[in-house]
């Protein structure tokens, strides 16, 4: 494999959130997310997390490793209750020089800045008045959304307004944030309000950015195993789990209204649409970030236990699954580009997320992690592959430039091409991965 093998309109990145690695949770007037309040509730696993890897302070160093790894793009979100902290008026200055100055470096180092406007980290307050089940979260979101495009729309012309909707839902669900569930009724009318939501941001976002900037989102996009079913009880099954994990954010924004028809679980979400939600919910993106680790793992009837998630793709290459439980298999990534590439949503696809998750050892002052290598190259292989059958698939984001807090999982699972010493000053070394990135993308190299 070659860099040249996927031309020069193709876009190398790594990816990041504001929560799990930018530390300072209370600097220069930033206040709590729903995710600070998890760690002061003990939520979060092991120490550290309101720390992330303290790229707030950190941020020049970091940036220029990104750049000498040989990427083109960085991909950042903007905190929330950092740029306004209860999630409405006033406006944080100090929170919002805080990302001038990263934008501003990453244009000086050449490093294209790709920014989601958001990545989870609701502000508390606005988690306290009802969240994403409270209709009145659409205007809170897209006036957020419009001040971001003003303040850094001179400068990043390329957006995201969302990651991953499903898993948030999944933790509304789960109730992670409150009384254990399932709440599925407030994951159904949350899940409304998001695309209700996302739909309005896009719009006042290009009103404001004008036809220049390209705006996306990013979603869960994968397909569930077998990809190809051979018997109509398995692709009925198959069409209700990727209806209500991946369509249920896409086709609304594509015009096509929700997949009823798919599963009848989705039938209690009818009473939350008003008049005029679903011309409200269309938005055409310029690009969907596909964030793919794994196939969507399917069910299996076993005697006694009844359906069961798989946990391995028995017909897979191989039978791994990352430290988080997602089978590793990148035959899942072709199939879901395929499905994917001409849907109605967006006018092409560009893979936002991706990666492995190990645990990690640092060992004679080297981390070998040649199964991410091996995962990195499969994976890029299926992208060139689909480039070839003309789908429109142009960039590639890795999971993540550096190991951070995994959300409530806290330090342990491990993604980053970059090996973070929590135990000695945050150092940053770079991983195996890191330099097999590096001689593809600035040597030139076979790799």
């Amino acid at each position: 494999m070659q860099r040249a093998d996927f031309g020069d309109d193709f876009t190398w990145g790594v990816a990041s959130a504001s929560f799990q690695i930018e530390g300072a949770p209370t600097a220069d007037g930033k206040k709590p997310s729903i995710w600070d309040e998890m760690v002061r509730l003990g939520r979060v696993a092991g120490e550290g997390g309101d720390q992330g890897i303290q790229f707030h302070d950190r941020y020049e160093d970091d940036l220029a490793l990104i750049h000498e790894l040989g990427f083109d793009a960085n991909r950042i979100s903007l905190s929330w209750p950092r740029l306004m902290g209860n999630g409405r008026d006033p406006w944080n200055p100090k929170g919002a020089d805080f990302y001038d100055r990263v934008i501003d470096r990453m244009l000086e180092l050449g490093l294209e800045p790709w920014v989601t406007v958001h990545h989870w980290d609701l502000p508390l307050a606005l988690w306290n008045q009802g969240a994403w089940t409270r209709r009145g979260i659409v205007e809170d979101f897209a006036a957020f959304a419009e001040r971001c495009a003003e303040a850094f729309g001179d400068r990043v012309k390329h957006w995201m307004v969302f990651n991953e909707p499903f898993s948030v839902i999944g933790s509304i669900v789960a109730g992670l944030h409150e009384r254990r569930g399932p709440h599925p009724s407030k994951a159904l009318r949350s899940a409304h309000h998001m695309n209700l939501a996302c739909a309005e941001a896009g719009r006042r976002m290009r009103a404001v950015l004008g036809d220049a900037a390209q705006i996306g989102t990013t979603n869960v996009m994968s397909v569930v195993h077998p990809y190809e079913p051979t018997d109509e009880r398995t692709a009925r099954r198959k069409r209700a789990l990727e209806a209500l994990m991946v369509d249920i954010f896409l086709d609304p924004a594509g015009g096509l209204g929700y997949p009823f028809e798919a599963t009848k679980l989705l039938a209690p979400l009818k009473r939350h649409i008003e008049d005029g939600d679903l011309e409200a919910a269309t938005f055409r993106y310029d690009f969907m970030g596909v964030q793919y680790y794994g196939p969507l793992v399917g069910l299996r009837q076993l005697p006694v236990l009844g359906p069961t998630p798989l946990l391995s793709v028995p017909d897979g290459e191989v039978r791994i699954r990352s430290e988080v439980g997602v089978p590793l298999d990148p035959e899942g990534l072709l199939w879901t580009l395929r499905k994917y590439a001409r849907h109605p949503a967006a006018d092409r696809l560009v893979i936002t997320e991706g990666g492995f998750g190990c645990q990690d050892r640092l060992v004679d002052g080297r981390i070998r992690d040649d199964i991410r290598i091996w995962s990195y190259r499969r994976h890029l292989e299926v992208v060139a592959e689909a480039r070839a059958e003309g789908i429109p698939v142009d960039g590639y984001f890795a999971w993540s430039y550096a190991d951070n807090i995994e959300w409530y999982l806290g330090r342990r699972p491990r993604f980053g091409l970059v090996y973070v010493d929590y135990e000695d000053d945050y150092r940053r070394i770079p991983k195996d991965s890191a330099r097999w990135f590096q001689a593809l993308l600035t040597e030139g190299a076979d790799v």
